[in-house]
């Protein structure tokens, strides 16, 4: 084995039974909820001294629309239940009811590790990595279909681009023995390498053996960490999101205590609302790409258009307070799964396909008139003669008819005639 191969190797085994002091684990998963569950309304309220952060104590950090989809439509479940090395502390239901799916919703687990069980391998587990040499641990008493038996439906959505495992979110804080994996170094100050790629192993649930990293990606790789303060930094990725402290932890009274508060509530939250817009544009990007499929392209855009807005005033939100590291996570979150630029193509392709509609329904406007004018134009004038002539015999007015109706039908073979019929045609058929 070479020494870059070696290196690697040595850092996977340290990340890997690197333990914390606090670690804890959140899952998202996508469920159908066909029934609100009998659960309190709200979050999971979690507190720290005399702070609660229940629905009113987070509803006043963000902006209005964000709190109505945050928690107008949430309820929670305090439990305490252990299995293995994970204690499950509470579980939330949040309605993300879209068009296609009026009973999605998300489910919000979280769990504590137990003390001296090293994080990484459990979420490698959870990501079924071929190389983690141990079971799922969202099996068994603590499987999400267990947990919610019952109450929400745990079935893979048929969705587009439904995710394959559930996104996790991990905190983690450090004693002092893990040093530089995840401390600052203590003459610099500065945050090391090690610390940053435990940090991306800690969100990609992945050890460097599993996705090896180019030299020449690391520093563009470190450019996604955000530094929330200098105790602690997070990083967003597709398929899950990190917090890791960088100073140890002395326990009960540190800073780490609201530092927890804010990474499974505000934080949480933020990238929430942001699983939430993507599961939006991902419906949205599939109906747009069917919506010539089938009659009523005017009908079916109008409908389109009329989704597009409601989610734009319903969730649509990049920022979500006035300040705060909550605001960083949810761009992070966008820019990882590229909405805003998915966004603008909706918006255009919706443009686009309006326009093309009303200038259908302007071409059959058209032709309409033309047929009126074809049809009428011949019988008016036969019937305007007869009147001047002041001509009231039936077969007279019979002949006159039969004459209009000649020209008509001559009339439709000439090429305004069949420009008329075939917009008629083609309106009719793209319609």
């Amino acid at each position: 084995m070479n020494g870059v191969g070696e290196a690697r190797r040595r850092a996977s085994e340290a990340q890997g039974a690197a333990i914390g002091t606090r670690q804890h684990v959140t899952v998202l998963l996508p469920v159908a909820l066909a029934a609100d569950p009998p659960w309190p309304a709200g979050p999971l309220p979690f507190a720290v001294g005399a702070r609660v952060a229940d629905a009113a104590g987070r509803r006043g950090l963000f902006t209005p629309a964000a709190a109505r989809a945050l928690y107008d439509r949430r309820w929670h479940l305090r439990t305490a239940r252990t299995e293995g090395p994970l204690g499950l502390d509470g579980m939330e239901l949040l309605r993300t009811p879209t068009a296609r799916n009026t009973q999605q919703a998300l489910a919000v687990m979280h769990f504590t590790v137990a003390g001296g069980t090293p994080m990484l391998p459990l979420l490698r587990s959870v990501s079924h990595r071929r190389q983690a040499g141990q079971p799922d641990p969202l099996t068994g008493a603590m499987a999400p279909a267990a947990l919610l038996d019952g109450v929400a439906d745990t079935a893979v959505p048929a969705a587009p681009f439904a995710l394959s495992r559930p996104y996790t979110v991990a905190f983690l804080t450090p004693g002092a023995d893990l040093g530089a994996l995840a401390l600052r170094d203590a003459e610099t100050g500065e945050v090391g390498a090690a610390a940053d790629e435990f940090l991306r192993s800690l969100a990609s649930r992945s050890v460097p053996d599993d996705i090896p990293l180019g030299p020449e990606s690391v520093p563009e790789a470190r450019a996604e960490v955000r530094r929330i303060s200098a105790d602690w930094s997070a990083l967003v990725l597709r398929q899950g999101a990190a917090f890791l402290g960088h100073r140890a932890d002395t326990g009960a009274g540190d800073f780490y205590d609201w530092a927890e508060y804010n990474a499974r509530t505000v934080y949480l939250d933020a990238l929430l609302l942001g699983t939430v817009q993507r599961h939006h544009i991902d419906e949205l990007t599939d109906d747009l790409s069917a919506v010539f499929e089938g009659p009523g392209l005017a009908r079916r855009v109008a409908a389109l258009e009329q989704r597009i807005a409601l989610f734009r005033s319903t969730y649509w939100r990049e920022h979500l307070s006035a300040h705060g590291p909550a605001n960083d996570l949810l761009l992070a979150f966008q820019d990882k799964h590229r909405l805003p630029e998915r966004f603008e193509q909706i918006l255009g392709e919706a443009a686009d396909y309006a326009r093309l509609a009303q200038t259908q329904e302007s071409q059959q406007i058209a032709g309409a008139l033309g047929v009126l004018t074809v049809l009428g134009l011949p019988l008016g004038t036969a019937l305007s003669i007869l009147q001047v002539l002041g001509d009231s015999h039936p077969w007279h007015l019979a002949l006159a008819l039969t004459a209009s109706f000649a020209a008509t039908a001559a009339a439709l073979t000439t090429r305004y005639g069949r420009l008329v019929v075939s917009s008629l045609r083609g309106g009719a058929r793209r319609r």
